[in-house]
């Protein structure tokens, strides 16, 4: 029997591991510390909320069709914010709206690869970007990285082949936090002009870098979007998960053949969510700026506590955003360790090898902690429940 293009790929690991919960009871003095997903657990602030309300009322539009790739006014404010984080100008002709931003890069990887073509993608990846490459018969292409878990550009030089189409970063990292610094950034821009491939940059997690100023100069090319592309996610900044609304920054011409993609996925980016999401960019600027503090008091939390980990044999080896990427001390690969986890100390997390290929024994040492959805007491808990582990 013919395999299908959908059990060419694991199941989804955040699914997977949820799934590991089942029979399991938790309790009062030692509840469920689930740090298995990168996403706000909280709703947007009430006066997004109520806005979103009048809007699903008063306007009709709020339940009709759009434009294909996203409504005139989010993409100009869009544009003009990205020109502002970038110290760049950027033309709303663009910027296209996706429904979430794995929608965008599946959008992207459609328009420019036929199935056997090769798409290189630094590891620990993000798992979601290896399993829509998987499902369109494309190649995975992994690109080791060491300790710092930054990407080598000389390697994946070595790695380009008459058949690779892009190489497909993610800075601040998801899964090992790191923000990868500006000048690595360009040298793969760099090689990815002379080799004539795309150079895909997903900055889901930029409202959170802990970095001021731009975090790399690549839309000061005149001709960035010859090779830029640029994807975003309005779901982290301003808690629209459920929305679904991401976007695209490239060249006309590769819009052009993405705009196909989505109008046969979904014809066009939700009306409410888009709403939102110019509506929190026009107004929660401060609100923003709020989030991203408390997000970094959390990654100073981490920080701070990790010596007592570090005396137990863990390593943390990226941190930022949303994530810390650790290694563990335990004489046992971490996908078994993850189970135990759940049973022994109540702590959801998932393992390196959702994040790596079979043949790389690195996953086996490694777990990512999605730390957004603990404030400091809840930090403080979780490492003294790694603290006390011992299989």
């Amino acid at each position: 029997m013919t395999q299908t293009r959908t059990a060419a790929t694991f199941a989804p690991p955040v699914m997977e591991a949820r799934r590991w919960l089942d029979g399991v009871t938790f309790t009062a003095d030692r509840p469920l510390i689930n740090v298995s997903q990168a996403a706000p657990v909280d709703p947007p602030p009430l006066a997004m909320r109520q806005a979103i309300a009048e809007f699903a009322v008063n306007e009709d539009s709020a339940h009709l069709y759009g434009p294909v790739l996203g409504n005139d006014a989010l993409r100009a404010e869009l544009s003009a914010q990205i020109g502002a984080h970038y110290d760049a100008k950027i033309a709303p002709e663009r910027v296209a709206i996706t429904s979430g931003c794995n929608q965008a890069f599946s959008a992207v990887i459609s328009a420019i690869t036929d199935q056997g073509d090769e798409i290189i993608l630094p590891t620990p990846w993000y798992f979601n970007h290896k399993m829509w490459l998987d499902m369109t018969g494309v190649t995975a292409v992994d690109l080791p990285t060491g300790d710092d878990l930054l990407p080598d550009p000389d390697k994946a030089r070595a790695l380009i082949t008459d058949r690779t189409r892009a190489i497909a970063l993610v800075t601040p990292n998801n899964p090992g936090g790191v923000e990868y610094p500006s000048e690595l950034v360009r040298a793969f821009f760099n090689l990815a002009r002379e080799a004539g491939i795309r150079l895909l940059v997903d900055e889901t997690y930029r409202d959170f870098d802990s970095r001021n100023g731009p975090p790399h100069d690549l839309f000061h090319n005149p001709d960035w979007d010859e090779t830029l592309v640029h994807l975003y996610s309005f779901s982290k900044a301003y808690r629209l998960t459920g929305h679904r609304v991401g976007a695209i920054a490239t060249s006309m011409e590769l819009l052009s053949e993405v705009e196909k993609f989505l109008d046969t996925v979904a014809i066009c980016p939700g009306q409410i969510g888009q709403f939102a999401a110019l509506w929190g960019m026009q107004n929660l600027s401060q609100w923003l700026a709020g989030e991203r503090d408390e997000i970094l008091d959390r990654r100073a939390a981490i920080s701070d506590g990790m010596p007592k980990l570090t005396a137990q044999g863990w390593r943390l080896l990226g941190l930022g955003a949303y994530f810390a990427y650790l290694e563990h001390p335990f004489d046992m690969p971490s996908d078994e360790l993850a189970r135990r986890l759940v049973s022994d100390a109540g702590i959801l997390l998932l393992p390196g090898t959702m994040f790596r290929p079979d043949h790389d024994p690195a996953g086996k040492r490694q777990v990512r902690i999605a730390f957004a959805n603990l404030d400091r007491e809840g930090i403080g808990l979780l490492f003294d429940c790694l603290q006390r582990l011992s299989f």
